[in-house]
Order: C-alpha cells, then structure tokens, then sequence
C-alpha cells in the first residue's frame, strides 16, 4: 500500500495478515493504526534534592509532578526529556542514564523516565506548571503525588542511587499504573 491516508470510508475490521481489528480504508487498503503514546520525563536532582512541578492543567491539576510530557515526531527520548524539563520548570538538564521504563495499559502509553542532573537550582513554573520545587527526601509531598509512576520513579531513582545499579527499571510487581491514587486498585 503506498497511501499514507485512507481514500475512502474506512471500515473496522481485521486485516489481512493481521491478528487485531484496525480501521481499513475500504477503497485502497489503508490499514490506520492506533499505537500507544510515549512520554518522556525525568527525576532532576540538584545536590540531593528532587525537582517538582505542581500540575496546572488537567488530568490531575494542582498535583505534584516530575518533569514529563509527551514526546514529539522527530525526537529521541534524551532530547524530548531535556525539552520538557525546560518547558515546564525552566531547568536545563544533563541525562545520566535510563531510570524506567513503565507500561500504563489502561492510557495506552509507555513512559521512558531518566535519572538526571540540573546543570543549575534555577527553575521556575512555565506553561501547564503552577509551581517548581526542590524536594528533599522526607519534604516529597507523598499524598500530593498526581501519578502512580511518579511515585514509581522517585522510588526506583531512589533504589538506584543507593545501590549503584544503572539498569533500568519496570512497572513495580503486580502495579498496573491502571488507577489513580485515592482510586481502588
């Protein structure tokens, strides 16, 4: 098929070869794929504490968040992080290495999170961000926190430093992602 978009109404229904329904244009065969959604962040860290941003837009607005969003056509995960850093706090960041990578099924999206560095403490709230903060451990608004990955993350970012294993990290045993707190698991 040498289309690049349907040429006519589109069907749902399984294509030949394929083993899942899919939207086909019933004219030339183009077959419309709907994938899941990346998103790329980081946990920051400037001399032990731990960048957060308290989210102004929806879902889960006026929650504390890491640095993350959705990555764009044309970029690698490094530099999609970087960007989000500095769209919504300001920060300019330097990546050390692939914290996680999570699987949330229910919004069929992939997380890649990085353990990383500010190059400085200056931060600030940009757009979709309310306001920036610099965490130490025991001051991390645990009942504030807008995702389970989140949480996720801090912990893994946390396990990480402590034992000196770069190797990255996956959904927690048994953790879906597939709620919100305060939701019943």
């Amino acid at each position: 098929m040498s289309s690049t978009k349907p040429s006519g109404p589109v069907t749902r229904k399984v294509p030949q070869g394929d083993t899942r329904e899919r939207l086909v244009c019933d004219d030339c065969g183009f077959v419309a794929y709907s994938n899941p959604k990346v998103m790329v962040g980081s946990v920051a860290v400037w001399q032990d504490r731990i960048l957060l941003c308290r989210r102004e837009i929806e879902p889960r607005a006026g929650f504390w968040t890491l640095p993350a969003g959705f990555l764009e056509n044309g970029e690698t995960t490094a530099d999609g992080a970087k960007r989000e850093a500095e769209e919504e706090t300001g920060a300019r960041i330097e990546l050390d290495h692939v914290l996680a990578v999570y699987s949330i099924a229910r919004i069929s999206q992939v997380q890649v999170i990085y353990a990383a560095r500010l190059t400085s403490p200056d931060v600030r709230a940009c757009d979709e961000t309310l306001e920036v903060g610099l965490f130490a451990w025991d001051e991390i608004p645990w009942d504030e926190l807008a995702f389970p990955s989140v949480r996720w993350a801090l912990h893994h970012w946390r396990e990480a430093r402590e034992t000196g294993l770069t190797a990255a990290r996956s959904n927690p045993p048994g953790e879906t992602g597939n709620y919100l707190p305060g939701e019943e698991v």
